[in-house]
């Protein structure tokens, strides 16, 4: 019951990028693990601490609409097996607790943790989910915090272009990967009153936005070029991969299958890359070139 209402899943698919965001300014400036193990605590159980709370205030906001849609209508805050004020007192104190841990790590750490909580809870939740098309790049701000609170707990600079190559791939990648999620959910959010795009403006300018992002994906990719050749390659192939499956796929598939075609690779992109960017960094840290 606690699990659905702090969103779990969603709390350790962001753990990820949030640790590829440490390693990488761990081995940008050649620290130590274990010189920055008690920071490296602080900003794992901060960041668990911070999203459980934005995953709680999101539920209890949203009460109403998740009883329309199928895929959310079981959750606690739905069925009533925990009350309203129960889930408030429980994302007011994890926000505080995990805002004072992230702050043990570096103020910087604590404050972006502070802009991530609110984007997601004020200007997407409580505003553009339920007014604009455009909520997923609203919402976007808010997901590609991690990378830049696991940055600023190691090194409170976060102007690296290595570190604003992660940050603006977690912003682009979010839009064709919600943009799938919402046109093999269409129905739901149809009936929600939800405007997601692929609902308001249909499938064709989904399609064509969506090739806008990748190729703006693209382009970030470069960003990495100045720290790891090898993590621009890796980031570049698979944006353009991304790209030729949403055109050939377009032409080929019905909606659902191109829109699930999308969503599956959109895992796939997010994990090799960050897993890639996390273990060039453990490596390079532990096996430094002379």
């Amino acid at each position: 019951m606690l699990a659905q209402t702090v969103k779990t899943g969603i709390i350790k698919s962001n753990l990820i990028p949030m640790f590829a965001g440490l390693t990488l300014a761990l081995y940008t400036y050649q620290i130590s693990l274990f010189a920055k193990l008690p920071e490296i605590i602080f900003a794992l159980l901060g960041s668990t601490l911070v999203m459980g709370a934005a995953g709680a205030f999101n539920n209890l906001y949203d009460r109403d609409i998740d009883a329309v849609m199928e895929r959310t209508k079981h959750r606690p805050t739905v069925t009533g097996a925990i009350k309203p004020k129960s889930v408030l007192w429980l994302g007011i104190v994890m926000s505080i607790l995990g805002l004072v841990v992230l702050g043990l790590a570096t103020p910087l750490a604590a404050f972006l943790g502070f802009l991530g909580l609110f984007f997601y809870v004020v200007p997407y939740t409580m505003w553009s989910k339920r007014r604009t098309i455009y909520n997923t790049e609203v919402g976007s701000i808010s997901g590609a915090m991690p990378p830049l609170i696991g940055w600023a707990a190691i090194h409170p600079d976060i102007t690296h272009p290595a570190i604003l190559g992660l940050f603006l791939i977690m912003i682009i990648w979010q839009m064709p990967h919600f943009y799938a999620i919402a046109i093999r959910k269409h129905t739901e959010y149809e009936a929600a009153n939800i405007p997601m795009l692929p609902v308001v403006k249909g499938v064709k300018r989904t399609y064509i936005q969506t090739n806008i992002y990748l190729v703006i994906l693209i382009a970030v990719s470069f960003l990495f070029g100045s720290l790891s050749v090898g993590i621009m390659l890796v980031a570049l192939l698979l944006s353009v991969a991304w790209l030729v499956l949403s055109v050939a796929g377009y032409k080929r598939m019905d909606p659902e299958k191109w829109a699930k075609a999308l969503f599956v690779f959109s895992l796939f992109h997010m994990t090799i890359l960050f897993s890639t960017v996390i273990i060039y960094s453990l490596v390079g840290i532990f096996y430094p070139l002379k």
